[in-house]
């Protein structure tokens, strides 16, 4: 497996890598829904859809929203404001959304997740998920790519995050069966997260 290293900006940041991607794990639900796990850069993905990993306020400054914001290009941030400003903040279990501006996906679903210690971290994770898979089917979006939200610098546990977001997809699925959306790819930045993922999705889906 070639792990995805990123490469430090000047200014300090870090540029997602693309065109790069290595399919990791696959599993069917019922229904013709799939879930895959791969390590790569979700920036990238050619989906309908792809969920950013947001703040209620969406501002778009740092981790993978600011890549996502940098890459769609001003289209992107101009959406986002006029979505705060016409509903409010974002809240967890209601994803806002933009269009794709200048990346391969058609929108950017934006997921706001929980701050660790926050209080209620869990539901609101979960909230998170099953938000932007409802977002995604309201779109009529049938792929998806999704990060491992608030695993950055909103700092939840990688592994309990892992357990979090692989049992609300598959709730998801088991609640809506005739789900128009096929297929959910999870796709994640480092090998610390990967590792994580990957050993709840062994515990879950390969016993």
């Amino acid at each position: 497996m070639e792990w995805i290293i990123p490469a430090n900006l000047s200014d300090g940041g870090i540029r997602y890598n693309f065109g790069m991607e290595t399919e990791i794990k696959a599993h069917s639900f019922a229904g013709e829904h799939r879930l895959e796990l791969a390590q790569g850069d979700i920036i990238t993905e050619d989906v309908d859809a792809i969920v950013n990993a947001a703040n209620e306020q969406l501002m778009h400054g740092a981790g993978l929203a600011g890549a996502i914001a940098r890459e769609g290009g001003s289209v992107i941030v101009e959406e986002s404001r006029e979505w705060v400003r016409n509903n409010g903040p974002v809240t967890h279990a209601a994803p806002a959304y933009t269009s794709g501006g200048k990346l391969a996906c058609r929108y950017v679903i934006h997921a706001v997740g929980p701050v660790w210690g926050s209080g209620e971290e869990d539901e609101k994770l979960e909230a998170a998920v099953k938000g932007a898979l409802a977002r995604a089917e309201g779109l009529g979006v049938e792929t998806l790519a999704m990060p491992a939200i608030s695993t950055g610098i909103f700092g939840f546990p990688k592994e309990r995050a892992a357990r979090l977001m692989l049992e609300a997809i598959e709730g998801y699925f088991r609640e809506k069966t005739e789900s128009g959306i096929t297929l959910v790819r999870l796709v994640l930045f480092d090998e610390e997260t990967m590792k994580a993922f990957e050993k709840e999705w062994q515990r879950r889906f390969e016993r």
